[in-house]
């Protein structure tokens, strides 16, 4: 990685020469007034003219949706045209997140990872896949200028996730990338290195309520319906279209019906609603590993104009963390799980209420937490990924980052506060009425006297009384804690070419998924820098395949 780099300017100069293409690219075989000089097969199900025309139409603009227009449009020699629901240039969540992709360094002992911490879900020829691409990342990096350098750290963690199965044999199988400025930077490098090779890749945002247009006779995908800005428009794809939608953060159906546990919260991009899972199960696609999840734990804001989770936490050691019922469940500094796979601890039923009884957990502080500095996540932070990032554009920006003070989140009630535990107490019982002030108690008697006797005999944990003691006297503060953070992972199952299939396992012609709609890990999130790295593998395996491909009105141009 080159020393010295500005992320700021850096950054503000590449989005230029990125934004540059999406107002220059042409739109392909589009004739005036919105309708195509070629005539149109006949058939009620087949629009009697199109708006736009592409080879390649790709849904989606987030990393899976970068690299498959890409790669189509220089490898494939193919005009694109990328749909995005947001309405302006500025995120998917891997421009929002800290920018890692997995690199292999021992692509056996990598396969045997992927069949142990799959527990043999994994099926091996999508490994096999997998690993012939993702071999290629730093040969494409380098290709596209790509600014990065292999780390044998992670910044959340170990490398892979579970290094330690089977005798700790993984460890070391692969390392990742380590980017400056995290996924934006990529990104808009990315972007320039597009504009620079002049690709006929054309972006259209304000996208939604997409439509795939199928014959129904074959089952090919032949272009997409969709609104844009609220008009009705329709894009032919001649040779195909590549799913890039992300995953169903944002939809709480979704969640509830698919994910193991609920609620279940997220700080990403908050475009992603799970469109695309309905427009595959619109043309017979089966779906598959909808229980995925790549996610910790986050506080969640409780708050309707705000709905989303936030890293966040008190700013001193001296805290405890109840389950619904005010009862501790875990040595709160080492909270188990893997980075990537925290949510794990709050995965527990109780047949006692008859529901997760860890759904929210409660962090307990004093002042301290409080005047220790910002608890939240803030702009220009070591850590600024997420949806208030910087660089989003304001008009899809979720906030503007945690308050110095941490005042304005105690005041919109993110952040709760009591003079008395009493009155904190009720104030949890105010959201979630399992709270129980009596229990809450007896936790906080038995935790002060875990810190006075210097141990903590429930839960192992090292314990003082200066560092780990609340006041007795009050106030004290809470903040809800869920599972949530990155995205969720389940939608089409797909081939080692890319291509959706339908549930007796064959491919719907000329449809192809990439990214976290639809990634290929199962059981559990094992691959360090895995979303990222699948935005690469299966958008380069789907854009290059989806290229390839004959045009289906081939014959009416003879």
């Amino acid at each position: 990685m080159s020393e010295g780099l500005s992320r700021r300017n850096f950054l503000k100069s590449a989005a230029v020469a990125g934004a540059a293409l999406a107002g220059s690219a042409a739109l392909a075989g589009c004739a005036s007034g919105g309708t195509s000089s070629a005539a149109a097969p006949s058939g009620d199900w087949l629009p009697s003219s199109w708006d736009y025309e592409t080879d390649v139409v790709v849904i989606g603009y987030g990393g899976a949706g970068m690299w498959s227009s890409l790669v189509a449009a220089d490898e494939g020699g193919s005009e694109v045209i990328v749909l995005e629901k947001a309405p302006v240039e500025g995120g998917g969540n891997s421009r929002i997140n800290n920018g890692e992709w997995t690199v292999i360094k021992d692509e056996k002992l990598f396969r045997d990872y992927c069949i142990a911490f799959g527990h043999g879900l994994i099926e091996e020829d999508m490994i096999d896949a997998y690993i012939a691409e993702a071999s290629r990342h730093t040969e494409y990096a380098d290709k596209y200028g790509m600014t990065y350098e292999v780390a044998e750290q992670a910044l959340a963690g170990t490398i892979p996730e579970y290094w330690f199965l089977d005798d700790g044999k993984y460890a070391g199988c692969i390392g990742v990338s380590s980017v400056e400025g995290f996924g934006m930077t990529t990104f808009h490098e990315l972007e320039a290195k597009r504009d620079e090779l002049g690709l006929p890749v054309t972006l259209l945002f304000g996208c939604t309520d997409e439509h795939l247009i199928q014959n129904p006779e074959n089952k090919e995908i032949v272009g997409v319906k969709f609104l844009e800005n609220g008009t009705e428009k329709t894009v032919k794809a001649r040779k195909g279209v590549c799913m890039c939608t992300g995953g169903f953060e944002f939809n709480e159906d979704l969640k509830n019906t698919y994910l193991s546990i609920y609620p279940f919260k997220f700080e990403g991009w908050q475009y992603n609603t799970g469109d695309g899972i309905q427009m595959v199960e619109e043309v017979g696609a089966k779906l598959w590993h909808m229980n995925m999840v790549i996610s910790t734990t986050a506080m969640w804001t409780r708050d309707p104009e705000y709905d989303f989770a936030i890293f966040a936490g008190p700013q001193s050691d001296a805290f405890f963390t109840v389950n619904r019922l005010g009862k501790r469940f875990q040595n709160e500094s080492k909270t188990g799980g893997t980075a990537h796979n925290g949510w794990h601890t709050l995965m527990s039923f109780s047949d006692a209420i008859d529901d997760y009884d860890r759904i929210p957990s409660w962090q307990i502080f004093d002042q301290r937490g409080v005047d220790g500095g910002p608890m939240g996540t803030q702009q220009g932070g070591w850590f600024e990924c997420g949806n208030y990032t910087t660089d989003l554009p304001d008009e899809i920006r979720a906030w503007d980052g945690w308050s110095d003070d941490n005042q304005v989140e105690i005041e919109r009630g993110w952040v709760l506060k009591g003079d008395t535990l009493e009155d904190l107490a009720k104030k949890i019982k105010d959201f979630d009425h399992w709270m129980d002030y009596e229990t809450l108690k007896a936790t906080f008697d038995e935790y002060q006297a875990f810190c006075d006797a210097g141990k903590d005999a429930r839960f192992d944990r090292e314990l003082t009384a200066e560092d780990n003691k609340l006041t007795e006297e009050g106030p004290y503060y809470a903040i809800s804690i869920y599972p949530g953070s990155c995205s969720t992972l389940g939608g089409p199952k797909k081939n080692a070419n890319a291509q959706v299939l339908d549930p007796a396992g064959n491919v719907i012609p000329r449809l192809y998924a990439a990214g976290s709609f639809g990634n290929f890990q199962a059981h559990s999130y094992g691959i360090t820098g895995g979303n990222n790295s699948e935005n690469m593998v299966w958008g380069r395996i789907g854009g290059r395949h989806c290229a390839s491909l004959e045009p289906w009105d081939a014959s009416e141009k003879k």
